[in-house]
Order: C-alpha cells, then structure tokens, then sequence
C-alpha cells in the first residue's frame, strides 16, 4: 500500500524528487569514478612498450619492509632503480629455454640542437631488438655512433652521416649518427650507442638496469620462468612478466599507484559524507514542506512506520533511477578525471586506466547508505510527531532536535576541539595538514547537526540590523526566519558546507604552499645553481667552478631517501640529502649544535637534534642507513644540527648518497658568488646556470603543479555542495506559492514579495557563511599555529566565497520566486 502512495507521489513533487535524483546521481557518479582511479591504482598496470618483445625481464628488487613495531611491518617500494650484476646475464641465458638475455644500460641523456635539449633514454644497440626498432635508414652504430629514434632525429635535425652533440653521465661529446630507427607505441625519445660506449656512459661497468629473456622457440614460460629463479635464487631480484614489465621502463609508477589509492579512498569517502548531508536536507526539507499530508495520514490510522517507508520508498525510487542514471556516467567521470591527473602529472601517461564493474558494487553500496541514511535522517521527526501535534506544527513550526542528533552534534563538536587541541599543540609542519582537513569536515558536521541552534542564534544576532536596514520586507524577512529556524537552517546547511570546505581546504593549500617556499626559499644559500640537461652533473666539474674568480664556496648536491630500523621512521622513509663538506655551510643555512658539518666526508651523517632523539644517537655514534637502492652501509654520526620542524632532513656527504641513487650523480652544484660573478667559463654545452630567484620561482612553480590536483577535488566537493544550496534553496522557495499568494491578496505587490526575499536570501547566505567561516577557522587557526607561519593566501579567495554564496543563494531564491508570482494570488490560494 505505502509503496504505491510512494510511486503516485513521485508524479505530484517533481521539484523535491528531482533534487533528491540530482543529489543521488551526482553522488554516486563521483564514488564510482573515485572507485576507477583507485582500480586503476591498485592494478597499476603499465604495459610494457619499449620492453614488449621481451618475455621475461629480470629486476632489482625495489621492495622493502619497515618496521612498525616489534611484530609488525609495513612493505614500501625503494625509490632509486636497483641495479644487478652484470654476470647474472650469462647465469640467466644458460637456463634451457632461454633464446637471447640482455643486460641493459639504461641512463638519461639529452640530445642538443634544434632549440631546447631533446632529453632521451639512452641504451646499448642490443637492446634495440627487444622493441624491435628497426633501422629505417643507415646502420648500427660503433664505437663513437649513436642511433637516434625518428622523432628525436627529427626535432634535432640530423640525418644519417650528420654530428650531433649529447650530454650524458655529466657530460657531452659530439657522435656520429649512424642510423635512424623506428619503432610501434614507444612514444619516449629514445637513442642507441655501441656497447662500449653505454657500459662507459652509465657509470656503471660492473652493473646493469636489467635483464631482458627472450624465449626459444616452443619453450614455455612458466618453466622458464621457474628455473631463471633457480639460477637466481639468493640474489635480489623479481622476476617480471605480462603488464608488470611496464614497471620497469617506468619505475615511476610502482609509488604513483599506492597515491592514487589513497587520493581516491579519501575523496570518495569526503563525497559519500557530504552525500548523506545533501540527501538527508533535501528529504528532511520535503518532509517538512509536506507536514500537513503526513499529519492527516496519521490522523486516519497510519502508522510511524508506515509513514517512514513510504518516505524510504519515494528515496529508494529516485535512487534506482540515478544508480541507472550513474552507470554510464561514472566511467565517463572516472577517464576524465584520470585525464586531468596525467596532465598534472600526478598520474604517468602511462599507467592503462581500469575501471570494470567492480568500482560500481561500492558505488552503488554508498549510493545505498546515502538514500537510505539520508532519507532516515530527514524523515524522523516528521513522522514520529502526534497527528494533532503535527497538524498545529503546519501554522507554528517547532524547532526541537531529536535527542540522538543533539547528542551524535555534541559528539562531534567534542572531536573538533580534540583535533583543533592535537593539530595546534602536538604536531608541527607539513604532517599537521593530516588531522587540519579532517578537523573542518567534522566541525561542519556538527553545525549541520545542531543547525536550527546556531541558525536561530545567528538570526537572532541579525534581526534587528536587518529591520534597521531593509524596512518592512527586511522585518518581514527577519521574523520569518525566526519562525522558520529549521527550514532556514536546512538551506543554510549546505551554504555552510560550500563555504566550510572551500574556505578550509583552499587556504590549507595556500598555506602549506607557502610553508613549503619559505622553508625551501630560507634554506638555501647559494646564489646560483648549476644543473645539465641530462639531469646528472660531473663531480670533477667541482673543482673547476671552485677555481673561478669571484666563487667563494661552491658544493655538490643530491637528494633521495633513506630508512633505519626505527619504529617511529615514517613508511616512505627519511629524506636525505647529499652535499660537500666543504661548501655546506656556505650554500646551505643549516649549521652544526653539536660536532662539525666539515666532518661529512665518506661515510657520514648528520642528523636533526629531533631524529638524533628518536634514534637515541649522539655525535661519534655508528649507525646503519639503508640508502634507495636498498643498499646497507655503516656511517657515523659527525654533527647534529636544528632541523626545521616538519622538514628534518639528514645530510650525508655526496660522494656517499651519489653513487647510490638512479643517475649515479650529484644532481646540482651549488654555488656562493660575489656580486658580479660570471660563471659562463665553465658552462659547457648543456648545462644551466641559475640564479636564486630563477631556482626559487621554479621550486614555486613545481609545488603549486603538484597542488592542482588538491584544487580540483576541492572544486569537485564544493561543486557538489552548491548544486545542494540550488536544491534545497529551490525546493524550500517553490512550496511557498500560498504563502505569497496570501501575501498578495492583503496588499503587498509583486516588488515588495521580491525584496522580502531577496533579504531572506541575504539572512540565509550570511548565516551560512559566519558558520562556514567558524568551520574554516578551526581548522585553519591551528594549523597556522602549527605551521609557524600564519594562515598564508590571497584575500580573494574568502571575497570569492562569499560572493559565489550569496550569488548561488539569491540565484536560487529568486528564480523559483520569481516563477511563482507569475501566477494569478487567487488561482494560487484557491
């Protein structure tokens, strides 16, 4: 019986029951996309391209356990290539079945000529059979040749018999071009040298990248595979097959993909929270517009729970039309985001997008949650009121709160003082933006609970500044909203939620943007930056900038990450930096409290007087550090120094870290000048000179790259919530046609109903944004003080808040009420 009255129903309140579709389609079409990015990040399927003709490939290891208790460990991925001997080769292609196994040379280079350098990956020409490339003009290259792809040849502008210049391993000298190769779905630049020149070039003669295994002809795989292990076993290394050799030309993606986990679960949960708020006001503001039908259906013999499911029923209805709505959707939002993130670079061209059947069961679960909580919550006080009761609540609205919800509110509102206490008190730097996000959603969802309270007093606060300024439609306005604290506070709620998360979450990114450049801009001494296209820079260029005149200090740098066997060590590991004990001082700010910078030399470290702590070690202790190629060395601890709160950096010496990391290089050389000196004396081809600023404005650059994808999921959320203030403002204004009907039967003219709501409007906007502002500040005051440094941002952000609230919120009001006074009053009241 009720679940007919429920589908009848849907005939006669299009306005409530298409905001409640929109609410519900939206919702579910953001979980599921959110559900394909963490599909895709947990496959992290990268198809080998360069690599396809090779059926197994041979790796280092890059897998390493953290400790996170005594029993517990957590299992995280180095972050430098781990490079294997050169002899597992032949131990590999001794195995029966096994056709051809290459040990690559891999390496940066960058080709110049043609404008900017052209960067490249670099190879032996034996890897060159295992695309295949195949030579469209010239042949393989010897020794002092390199073989250029298509596309690199082309942007160089060489040919075949033609010299071009390549910086590689720190330096550059001119090659023949031997050839022209070309290759399917290898969209990298990519450059081949002779054998003796890749092994001389990577620096790494005893070691190499990889092992490719192609198979002999009728051999199967698996045994292959199983006795390659064989011959292995003891070593370390992962035997690679299928997809899984993408990570090899890409080990980027092996991290990306545990990031793109986390963003997607975050997100999502943030859109199903927000979800059962939009829902659960749109419900309950429908419910209270129809106060009086629910009364009279009490009052013939209906039930609370019959009532309750036909209320359920009318959600559980539009909720399988928008499920219906979001299947082909999701999917569609899912690519576009991943599309988005690849531009930012947050995501690698190519990791394969994934997004199956799977992602829509959570999908459709949470849109399940949503309808079914948010009808229960926007349904509960109006079906559970006596007939009589509720039939006087029609004329005089009452504002009580349901025990449970004063109670889950205060709840709530405790949690934010406990995280407001944790983020302002316990932590310090970039990690307080963990509990910072969460504190505003949880303020906000306490305000949303007790609404009517902060609603009515807020209103009482701006009742009479209201009736000075606006006269009669202003007073009207007022005591309207004083009689109507509940409906007020239902549009009010998603107002506060918009400016609540956009507030908050922007200026959390403005901050910690801001954080992140002055530590970085105030840690920095030097004056200039030397780099090479390549990205490696040759230590022997050391001394020679150090000879220049002018030069007063000058020193290698090199960053990666490092772990001990601390507990307390973070599962991404401790940044380390490689730098030269004698320019230290010089180029960096940091300075020794206890022993001496100068003492960083060979196996070295010094460590923040925090983690020196944490590690219970002083100056002339040994410890073990585990660098990022997973390498174990012994280093003593020489000096201990102040680390930035929130950026406790170790520093090693870089003839240590250097050889350990990816390139095998320094990465930058720093350097101190007097004013006015010239440093083009040693800038051979390729290589970059920087000064501070020019390296300040591009470290500025990088970070606000990398915050563009934390700009785009606020935008999503606050998207969401401005589509619920036009729901909510639009459904509660269009079922008041009697009211203004009335109105204008006992004299108030179509301009003095428009000016009385449009102060409504304003009243409404107002309140929503001095709570969303209250939200904003708990999160954002503590965090300030947690950053040492201020709230940092533009004022335009909070001056683009508060006009988008109180535009939306007049757009809203003012449409539907215009709508409505087209209509004759009396064919309305009658």
């Amino acid at each position: 019986m009720m679940g007919k009255l429920a589908a009848r129903s849907l005939r006669y309140r299009i306005g409530g029951f298409t905001a409640t579709f929109l609410a519900l389609f939206i919702g579910a079409t953001l979980v599921m996309a959110c559900g394909g990015l963490m599909e895709t990040g947990i496959r992290n399927n990268v198809p080998p391209q360069r690599l396809a003709g090779a059926d197994i490939l041979v790796a280092g290891d890059r897998t390493h356990e953290v400790k996170t208790s005594k029993k517990h460990k957590k299992t995280t991925t180095l972050p430098e290539r781990v490079e294997i001997p050169v002899e597992l080769a032949d131990k590999v292609g001794a195995v029966p079945g096994v056709r051809t196994a290459v040990g690559e040379r891999t390496f940066d280079a960058a080709v110049l000529g043609g404008g900017e350098p052209a960067k490249a990956e670099a190879h032996g020409w034996e890897s060159a059979a295992l695309t295949p490339y195949a030579l469209t003009s010239g042949g393989a290259p010897a020794q002092g040749e390199v073989v250029l792809d298509g596309g690199t040849a082309r942007r160089a502008g060489v040919g075949v018999g033609d010299d071009v210049r390549i910086v590689a391993h720190g330096g550059s000298a001119t090659y023949r071009v031997s050839g022209v190769a070309t290759a399917r779905d290898v969209p990298r630049p990519t450059l081949f040298f002779s054998m003796a020149d890749a092994v001389r070039l990577s620096g790494r003669p005893d070691t190499v990248a990889d092992i490719a295994v192609a198979l002999a002809p009728g051999a199967d795989r698996g045994t292959v595979r199983k006795g390659v292990a064989e011959a292995l076993a003891g070593q370390r290394v992962t035997l690679l097959t299928g997809d899984d050799r993408g990570s090899v030309e890409h080990p980027e993606v092996v991290q990306g993909g545990e990031d793109l986990v986390a963003l997607s679960g975050v997100v999502g949960g943030l859109v199903v929270l927000v979800a059962v708020f939009v829902v659960a006001g749109t419900v309950a503001l429908s419910a209270q517009q129809r106060g009086r039908e629910l009364a009279l259906l009490r009052a013939i013999g209906a039930t609370p729970r019959q009532l309750r499911r036909m209320l359920l029923g009318e959600t559980l209805m539009v909720m399988v039309l928008a499920a219906a709505a979001a299947w082909p959707a999701g999917p569609l939002a899912g690519r576009w985001l991943y599309d988005t993130l690849v531009d930012s670079g947050m995501i690698a061209e190519t990791v394969e997008f994934s997004q199956g059947w799977i992602p829509a069961m959570p999908a459709y679960g949470a849109l399940l949650l949503t309808a079914v909580a948010g009808g229960l919550l926007g349904c509960t006080r109006a079906v559970k009121a006596k007939p009589v009761e509720a039939l006087g609540e029609t004329a005089v609205p009452k504002d009580r709160l349901h025990p449970v919800r004063i109670a889950v509110g205060l709840l709530f509102l405790a949690g934010t003082v406990a995280l407001t206490l944790v983020t302002s008190l316990v932590l310090r730097g970039p990690v307080a933006a963990s509990t910072a996000g969460p504190t505003v959603m949880c303020c906000a969802i306490a305000l949303a609970l007790l609404g009517p309270w902060f609603t009515k007093a807020v209103t009482v606060l701006l009742h009479w500044p209201v009736r000075l300024l606006t006269g009669a439609p202003g007073r009207l306005a007022a005591i309207n909203c004083r009689a109507r604290a509940a409906k007020m506070a239902a549009i009010a709620t998603p107002v506060m939620l918009a400016s609540a998360l956009a507030t908050g979450m922007l200026y959390l990114q403005t901050t910690q943007a801001a954080m992140t450049d002055k530590a970085f801009s105030e840690d920095l001494r030097a004056d200039a930056v030397i780099t090479t296209a390549a990205g490696g820079v040759d230590p022997a260029l050391l001394d020679r900038v150090r000879a220049v005149p002018g030069v007063t200090a000058a020193g290698a740098y090199v960053t990666s990450t490092g772990y001990t066997d601390a507990k307390a060590d973070p599962k991404k590991g401790l940044p380390l930096r490689g730098v030269s004990a004698d320019g230290v001082t010089q180029t960096l700010t940091t300075e020794a409290s206890a022993g001496s910078l100068r003492d960083l030399r060979g196996a070295a470290v010094a460590l923040p007087e925090s983690v020196a702590h944490r590690l219970h070690r002083g100056v002339g202790d040994e410890m073990r550090l585990r660098l990022g190629d997973g390498a174990v060395v012994g280093v003593r601890v020489v000096a201990l120094f102040k680390g930035r709160e929130g950026f406790e950096t170790l520093l090693t010496s870089a003839e240590l870290l250097a050889p350990h990391t990816t390139t095998g290089l320094p990465s930058q050389i720093l350097v101190r000048t007097a004013p006015g000196t010239d440093l083009s004396a040693v800038a051979g081809p390729g290589m970059k000179i920087s000064g501070r600023d020019t390296v300040l404005a591009a470290h500025a650059h990088d970070n606000r790259t990398q915050a563009s994808v934390n700009y785009l999921i606020i935008a999503m959320l606050v998207g969401y919530t401005v589509l619920s203030v036009v729901n909510t403002t639009a459904v509660a204004v269009g079922n008041r046609r009697g009211e203004f009907a009335l109105q204008r039967l006992v004299g108030a003219t179509r301009w003095q109903v428009l000016r009385m709501m449009t102060v409504e409007g304003v009243l409404v906007a107002v309140v929503g944004l001095l709570l969303g502002t209250v939200a904003a500040a708990t999160t954002l005051v503590p965090f300030g003080v947690a950053a040492s440094c201020g709230v940092s941002g533009p004022v335009w952000i909070y001056a683009a808040v508060v006009c988008g609230g109180l535009g939306v919120t007049l757009l809203s009001t003012l449409v539907p009420v215009g709508w409505a006074l087209r209509s004759r009053p009396v064919e309305v009241a009658g």
